[in-house]
């Protein structure tokens, strides 16, 4: 019970806005989170799916390079499963130059021009995870 409390209290920030040169020529037209994975699955379904399993529902993805396939994919595959008359969302969090007048230049740096949404959220945990990171964890 004081678990569910604990989750329902906990926004997550995925940060998914990377470039992934290294892995060039994959992500020449996707950013690497939306890099296919097992047919059709994408990388960032990872991310997501421990965040479904583990009953974290407040999402925000931190967004930049080549998104649109990404959103596509959050669009046709994720987003049904929140509800948002629960208070559940996935959200994208493109840079909009709120803190400073440039793109995100680096992972904190997402977070980091993104602080604002901590004050429309007052959440009690806020957990950070990559979103092009290839395992299966309960958060708990």
């Amino acid at each position: 019970m004081i678990t569910s409390v604990i989750y329902q209290n906990t926004l997550t920030i995925v940060l998914a806005a990377g470039q992934g040169r290294r892995l060039y020529p994959l992500t020449e037209h996707r950013a690497k989170p939306s890099v296919p994975f097992g047919g059709k699955y994408r990388v960032i379904d990872f991310a997501l799916s421990n965040c479904i399993n583990s009953g974290l529902r407040k999402i925000y993805l931190t967004v930049q390079y080549r998104s649109q396939s990404l959103d596509q994919h959050l669009n046709q595959g994720w987003r049904s499963l929140f509800a948002s008359e629960l208070d559940e969302f996935l959200y994208t969090l493109p840079p909009q130059f709120k803190s400073s007048a440039y793109w995100y230049s680096g992972s904190a740096d997402g977070v980091y021009q993104n602080l604002n949404i901590l004050d429309d959220h007052f959440p009690s945990y806020v957990l950070v995870l990559s979103g092009d990171h290839i395992y299966k964890m309960d958060y708990s």
